[in-house]
């Protein structure tokens, strides 16, 4: 049993033991141990199964952890979470993916109505029966109402880093065949889009055929229903096939009518660069294929010359033990350098978040401390002392200014009250925006794919404070924000806004997400320029001086 299905079973348990209102302390022992099971560069099920080895040894696994991990390995389940199940039916986890709904609204629903499915919650809302409940209304029946609406439209989607898991598996799986040349990965995963519905695979080679047949039997192909497409295909014609099943429909439809304006009728390819130029295009990136102007564009030779992962010199949001994170500063600061970047910023949680051990102003200041002690005695990277400081509801910031003044790079982002009004929403950003010391809005549009849409507000109105005040946006890398997303970008490029891409790690191997946030960069038609995370040390540090 892999690392990741473990922690779920235990994350699930935690869930299940909130909507009961259980004790408060187991609660959070099953979620750390999640956590740190999740992000645990070995396998757990190898280690509890090795009998010179300790499974205790890993930080966060008790006795009680560590019998409890044997019971998963042993039968997939784990008495715990038996009894949990005995009081409520596993569908009820589904609910907590419902934006507005809590373990305490889920267990008044199941108490009053019996509610344990999403089809059940919608038929309470419906009959309008939420708003009869405690501490609930009609507004809140509306917006789980366009939750369910919003879950449902990304069911049978998947984020990027599972999609990755699994592209990686199956890439070497099938290149390891006999008489397999390549495996490309092509469709919306190729052109980094948020989620995927689907992998699409390209296998050359004289034995591409016979592996593919014999492929299908692989046990990841139907793993948690991501369907993929494996399909032979001959290198004279690959440039064809490549082009053909990356681009979106819109932008392979009009690229069909100007093949028919032109009175092309292309043939057989061996690379993209040949399909494009036989229509008079530039070769466009796989990012851009979206028909929102890039045929014109590539017509013109205007198309951007895009940011590339290998651009990027530091990252900029990150998280240590100092509040949720799971490593040390020096740790994080190691991983880092690994990547070979130039600087990073330690972006701990500011006190709003109880919950995370969030930093007040003295231990924020006694931490930027750290930090420059850190950077004196030598890290083999430059490490700036921040904090990813709450914007609270009035737009205040959650440390008092002068902490902030203490801090190199502060970034502002909102954690609660997500459903405001839009234009309270809009005043409450854009006087944090006003604020001397913040250097960017993280997440700056707090949605969560597949869980929570964005908060609405006049984003325009936004951007333009956010570039006139030099306040850079976020492009969170995370796979589960990807925030901004493409078309917010591109409006805020319009109006004169720079971005930053950072990861928001709470461990060292989230460090590697930042591929998923330049793609989303690129999708947004940045160029290096635009990101200031680009920059040489010097000049960055001269940027966040002049910010």
């Amino acid at each position: 049993m892999e690392n990741r299905n473990i922690a779920r079973l235990l994350s699930e348990t935690a869930d299940l033991m909130e909507i009961a209102a259980e004790d408060p302390f187991p609660i959070r022992a099953y979620r750390n141990a999640a956590t740190v099971i999740e992000g645990y560069p070995e396998s757990v099920a190898e280690i509890v199964r090795d009998p010179a080895r300790k499974v205790t040894d890993i930080p966060g696994i008790g006795k009680g952890l560590a019998a409890a991990l044997r019971e998963i390995l042993a039968r997939g389940s784990f008495e715990r979470r038996d009894q949990m199940l005995e009081k409520y039916p596993p569908t009820a986890l589904e609910l907590l993916k419902i934006q507005g709904l809590g373990p305490k609204s889920i267990a008044l629903l199941w108490e009053h109505y019996r509610v344990s499915t999403v089809d059940d919650l919608e038929r309470i809302c419906s009959e309008r029966k939420l708003r009869l409940l405690p501490r609930m209304g009609a507004k809140l029946e509306e917006k789980v109402l366009r939750s369910i609406a919003y879950y449902r439209q990304g069911a049978g989607r998947f984020t990027l880093n599972f999609a990755a898991e699994v592209v990686e598996e199956l890439t070497a799986q099938l290149g390891a065949m006999g008489g397999v040349e390549s495996v490309t990965v092509a469709g919306s995963y190729r052109r980094g889009k948020e989620t995927v519905g689907n992998l699409n695979l390209l296998v050359t080679g004289p034995g591409a055929e016979a592996a593919v047949e014999g492929f299908v039997a692989h046990p990841r192909l139907g793993l948690e229903g991501l369907p993929v497409d494996a399909r032979a295909w001959p290198n004279a014609d690959f440039g064809t096939a490549l082009q053909r099943f990356t681009g979106s429909q819109e932008h392979n439809l009009a690229l069909r009518h100007r093949a028919l304006h032109l009175g092309v009728t292309p043939g057989p390819a061996e690379t993209e660069e040949q399909v494009y130029a036989a229509l008079g295009l530039a070769w466009i990136p796989p990012e851009l294929r979206e028909n929102q102007g890039e045929i014109e564009a590539a017509a013109e030779n205007r198309l951007p010359g895009l940011v590339q992962l290998a651009d990027i010199r530091g990252d900029l949001h990150m998280h240590t033990i100092e509040s949720d994170g799971r490593a040390t500063l020096e740790e994080m600061a190691a991983a880092a350098r690994g990547l070979g970047y130039e600087y990073i910023a330690i972006t701990d949680h500011s006190k709003a978040l109880t919950m995370v051990n969030g930093l007040d102003e003295r231990r924020a200041v006694d931490f930027a401390a750290r930090v420059r002690q850190a950077n004196r005695d030598g890290l083999g990277i430059h490490v700036f002392s921040g904090l990813e400081c709450d914007i609270r509801r009035d737009g205040s910031m959650d440390l008092a200014d002068d902490a902030l003044a203490q801090l190199d790079f502060v970034v502002a982002s909102v954690h609660s009250y997500m459903n405001l009004e839009p234009a309270e929403m809009t005043d409450r950003l854009l006087r944090a925006i006003e604020n001397p010391h913040v250097c960017a809005v993280g997440h700056p549009t707090g949605r969560e794919l597949l869980r929570r849409d964005a908060f609405p507000f006049d984003f325009e109105q936004v951007a333009r404070a956010a570039a006139r005040r030099g306040v850079w946006f976020e492009i969170n890398a995370s796979p589960e924000r990807l925030d901004l997303d493409a078309p917010l970008i591109r409006q805020a490029k319009a109006l004169g806004a720079k971005f930053v891409v950072s990861t928001d790690s709470h461990h060292p191997k989230h460090l590697a997400n930042m591929r998923f946030g330049v793609s989303m960069a690129r999708r947004g038609w940045l160029e290096a320029a635009d990101v200031v995370n680009t920059y040489p040390l010097e000049q960055f540090r001269s940027a966040i001086r002049h910010n």
